[in-house]
């Protein structure tokens, strides 16, 4: 039988596993003092083959230490090297100003990445060298990094302006608010700057908001709860005398009158046009929202929103139609 056959190879197991106990085994028991090997999804794996000086070690660069695996002794050993050191023969660094090399998260690879890319497509300055950013790039496409990829709306959109920029323009005005227009609505990195950028000749700040589609769709709550009770209440009076449902069939049952008529009546009589962005200050970076539109009848912010900043009372124009906001300019 099945069951009998896997007894010796059990058996055989068991006592291989006592006899390497004393050896082996306690090579890869972890030491009380030393914390735990933490992977990630960054860790850098290299075959120290390559070094002619370690030839049969495997190093890997943890979240907290870097260690290397010692083919010959049969265990891991920690280096003196801490995670926050940087490699720079194995990934994008910065530079200090003593000459020391800095580790980058992904986050700020990203933003040098994108910064570098619209610096040289629209104002032609390059502000990394070519072996530089090459590196960088392919940091990030080790990392899996979406930003390093571009679709064929990104590419025409960045080969537009380059081509405007040398007097050579390839797409008409209206075709290029579409284009741009359509990478915002689509979220594209190149086409929304979410993070503010100030010019010091003029001292002007500007930022691109977002919308804010979850607080759009609160609006919606008071009507549709309203309606809601009025349908369960004429349910109940109405329809329960004659056949008894389940609340939550009732409710079921009037869903397409009660998200029709929530609409109409939030939209034409409680919130008309409205629209609501959000995004830091142009100035401090603190997270403010603006809403467009009317409230009961009351006019709001129509085409253009001035405010004045929470944190810092910096007054700040947002643009409905682009997002765009923007402080006065400096004197």
């Amino acid at each position: 039988m099945p069951s009998l056959n896997m007894r010796p190879t059990i058996l055989a197991a068991a006592v291989a596993l006592l006899c390497a106990n004393s050896g082996t085994v306690s090579a890869w028991a972890p030491s009380p003092s030393r914390s735990g090997f933490v992977a990630r999804t960054s860790s850098v794996m290299r075959m120290a083959g390559d070094d002619k000086e370690d030839v049969d070690k495997f190093q890997m660069t943890s979240a907290r230490k870097e260690v290397v695996f010692d083919d010959e002794a049969g265990r891991f050993f920690e280096t003196n090297r801490e995670a926050e050191e940087c490699i720079p023969d194995e990934e994008y660094c910065r530079i200090d100003d003593d000459g020391s090399p800095i580790r980058l998260t992904i986050a700020e690879k990203e933003r040098i990445f994108l910064d570098s890319l619209q610096s040289y497509y629209i104002t032609g300055r390059q502000l990394l060298k070519d072996d530089d950013f090459d590196k960088l790039k392919e940091d990030l496409q080790w990392n899996g990094s979406p930003v390093v990829v571009l679709n064929r709306q990104e590419a025409t959109y960045l080969a537009a302006v380059e081509a405007y920029l040398k007097g050579e323009p390839t797409m008409d005005d209206k075709e290029f608010d579409a284009l741009k227009k359509q990478l915002k609505e689509e979220g594209s990195q190149f086409a929304v700057d979410t993070e503010p950028k100030c010019y010091i000749d003029s001292g002007v700040c500007k930022v691109t908001l977002q919308e804010d589609k979850f607080r759009s769709n609160l609006l919606y709550l008071p009507a549709g709860a309203f309606l809601t009770i009025v349908w369960l209440g004429l349910g109940f009076e109405f329809i329960e005398p004659i056949v008894r449902l389940n609340p939550l069939v009732l409710a079921a049952l009037g869903s397409p009158l009660i998200y029709n008529g929530s609409k109409t009546i939030t939209e034409d009589f409680l919130f008309q046009e409205k629209f609501i962005a959000y995004g830091p200050c142009p100035t401090c970076e603190f997270e403010n929202r603006v809403y467009f539109g009317n409230i009961l009848g009351v006019e709001g912010f129509s085409d253009e929103a001035k405010f004045k900043c929470k944190k810092c009372k910096s007054e700040i124009t947002v643009q409905k139609q682009t997002l765009r906001a923007s402080t006065l300019p400096k004197v």
